[in-house]
């Protein structure tokens, strides 16, 4: 059976978190909703900007490589003509070692012992006197002399022509003379007398 003592001490124990849950309750909003935003970090003041340059080459005195810092404003931005013609007029005198390995020792190139080039001509025989004509391109394959006139059967090419003795034929060849087995052509453009001899096909 419960006494009246139990009752007042659930009593005062639910009262006393009661009174902690308001407080949580109220800390929460005063700090959050009521306060807003938190105040602002101050920023720290402007610095000129600045680069950093690395040494890459160290020696026995100033120890291994460290970094250098430069200011911008110490940077002289104008152009010096003088200075860039003589980093133009520099010239590359290395001995062939690899620029980019420490150990690498220089390659032995064998000096050249006579000329690269072949100096001598080679002999050119003048010729004496103009060209030979070319071959008069005309076949003689069939001949013909019914009642004194003589005839020729020429071929150019897949043309076929009939000449008798003075005819001009494909406007290049003139016959001089019909013979059973020969006639004379005369080429008119090389002024040339050739004797073709009777084909048989």
């Amino acid at each position: 059976m419960k006494t009246g003592f139990d009752n007042k001490r659930n009593v005062a124990i639910l009262v006393a978190l009661l009174a902690v849950l308001v407080v949580c309750i109220w800390y929460f909003v005063s700090k959050v909703v009521v306060g807003g935003s938190p105040a602002p970090v101050a920023s720290a003041p402007a610095q000129p900007a600045e680069t950093t340059v690395l040494q890459t080459a160290a020696s026995e005195e100033n120890g291994p490589a460290a970094k250098k810092v430069i200011s911008l404003e110490s940077l002289d931005p104008t152009l010096h003509p003088e200075l860039m013609a003589g980093a133009e007029s520099l010239e590359y005198s290395g001995d062939g070692r690899n620029i980019f390995s420490m150990t690498s020792a220089p390659p032995k190139i064998e000096k050249v012992s006579g000329p690269v080039r072949n100096t001598t001509q080679p002999t050119v025989v003048a010729q004496t006197g103009p060209p030979p004509p070319p071959p008069i391109d005309l076949t003689f394959f069939g001949y013909e002399a019914a009642g004194g006139a003589k005839k020729a059967f020429l071929l150019h090419g897949d043309d076929v022509f009939i000449a008798s003795e003075g005819d001009v034929v494909d406007h290049h060849y003139k016959v001089l003379k019909i013979n059973p087995l020969s006639i004379q052509v005369t080429d008119l453009l090389y002024n040339n007398t050739q004797t073709l001899p009777l084909t048989q096909s």
